[in-house]
C-alpha cells in the first residue's frame, strides 16, 4: 500500500494568512496607542539605575516601598522616575530598577549619592548596586538612525540578491516579493513587544537582522525549488510551479523553524525562572519571529510573487 502524499494549495492561503497579519498587526497599533511602546534608553536616552537586594519577612526584613524610593530620587536627582520591582524564581535574589522619566544623563557624584542614601535607609536589606547605564539623548539619536540603516540595508541586499540568483525566474519581483515577507516578519517581532511590554532595546536590532537572514534562507530554499522545477518542467504554469515547490519543502521549513524555536523556548523558561530581563526582550520576539518567518516563507512570499507574475503576464498578454 501506497502512502499519499498531503498535499496544500498555498496560493489560496494568502488572504486568509495576510488578514490573520493584520489583525496581530491591528492589536499592536491599538496597545502601542493606548499605553506606548516601552523604549530602552539606547532609543530614547536618560539613566537606568539596577540595585540588588535581599528580604525575608519571617525575620523582620520587610520589602523595599517603591513610592519610598522613588520620593528618594526626586529629592537626590530632581527628576522623576519610574520605580520597578523584580524577582527571580529559583533564588532569593531581588532586583530594584530606577528609571528616570526625563531624557536626561545623571553624573557618577549624584547616583553615588542616591546609592549611599539607599544603602542607609535600608541598611537591613543589604542594597548593593548592580548595574547602572546613562545615554545622553543626541547619542540615542544616533544610535536609533544607525540601527535603522542597518535594517533598511539588509533589506535592499535581499532584493540585490534575491534578484540575481534567480533573475531566470524574474528575480527582482521574486526578491520584492521576499522583502513584503521579511517586511511581516519585523513587525511581527516588534508588536510583540508591545503586546508583552518588552522593552525594545540593542537586543532588538538583533532579533530582527537574525530574523532576516532566518527568514530568507527559507525563502530561497523555495526559490531554489521553483528555479528546478521549472528546468525539469517547464509547461507548468506559476502557480503550479509555486505550489510543488512550496509542497516538497513544507516539512522541512517546519521541522528547522519547530526545533529552533525549541531551542529559543528554553531560553524563555531560563530567563523566566532567574529574572533575566535581558534575555526575555530577545527570546520573546524571536521565537514570534521565527513562527512568522515560517508562516511567510510558505504562506506570503512565493504566493505573492506568483499573484505578481500573473498580473504582469495578463498585461504583456492584453
Amino acid at each position: 500500500m501506497t502512502k499519499k502524499n498531503f498535499t496544500i494549495d498555498f496560493n489560496k492561503g494568502l488572504k486568509k494568512v495576510l488578514i490573520g497579519y493584520a489583525a496581530v498587526i491591528l492589536v499592536g497599533v491599538v496597545i502601542a496607542c493606548l499605553f506606548g511602546v516601552k523604549l530602552d534608553i539606547n532609543f530614547k536616552g536618560g539613566t537606568v539605575i539596577s540595585y540588588n537586594y535581599h528580604y525575608d519577612d519571617a525575620n523582620g526584613v520587610a520589602d523595599i516601598d517603591t513610592e519610598a524610593v522613588k520620593t528618594m530620587v526626586t529629592e537626590k536627582l530632581s527628576a522623576d522616575a519610574t520605580v520597578t520591582k523584580s524577582s527571580a524564581i529559583a533564588t532569593d535574589a531581588y532586583t530594584l530598577t530606577v528609571s528616570l522619566v526625563k531624557n536626561e544623563s545623571v553624573d557618577t557624584a549624584a547616583m553615588e549619592s542616591l546609592t549611599e542614601a539607599l544603602q542607609e535607609k535600608y541598611a537591613d536589606n543589604k542594597v548593593t548596586l548592580y548595574s547602572s547605564t546613562s545615554v545622553s539623548p543626541s547619542l540615542a539619536g544616533v544610535f536609533f538612525l544607525k540601527s535603522l540603516a542597518a535594517v533598511l540595508l539588509t533589506g535592499i541586499l535581499v532584493v540585490i540578491y534575491v534578484g540575481i540568483r534567480f533573475r531566470k525566474i524574474g528575480g527582482i519581483t521574486a526578491g520584492l516579493t521576499s522583502l513584503a515577507a521579511l517586511m511581516l516578519d519585523v513587525l511581527v517581532s516588534f508588536f510583540t513587544c508591545v503586546i508583552f511590554r518588552l522593552q525594545v532595546d540593542s537586543n532588538y536590532i538583533a532579533v530582527v537582522l537574525t530574523i532576516l537572514g532566518y527568514s530568507l534562507n527559507d525563502t530561497i530554499v523555495v526559490y531554489d525549488s521553483v528555479r528546478e522545477f521549472k528546468r525539469l518542467e517547464p509547461q507548468l504554469t506559476t502557480a503550479q510551479l509555486v505550489n510543488k515547490s512550496l509542497n516538497r519543502v513544507k516539512v522541512r521549513n517546519l521541522v528547522t523553524t519547530t526545533t529552533t524555536v525549541l531551542a529559543v523556548g528554553t531560553i524563555i523558561v531560563v530567563a523566566e525562572l532567574y529574572g533575566l530581563a535581558s534575555l526575555r526582550t530577545f527570546a520573546i520576539p524571536m521565537a514570534f519571529g521565527l513562527l512568522s518567518g515560517c508562516v511567510s516563507s510558505l504562506f506570503v512570499s512565493a504566493p505573492l510573487w506568483v499573484l505578481w507574475r500573473n498580473k504582469l503576464d495578463a498585461k504583456k498578454t492584453a
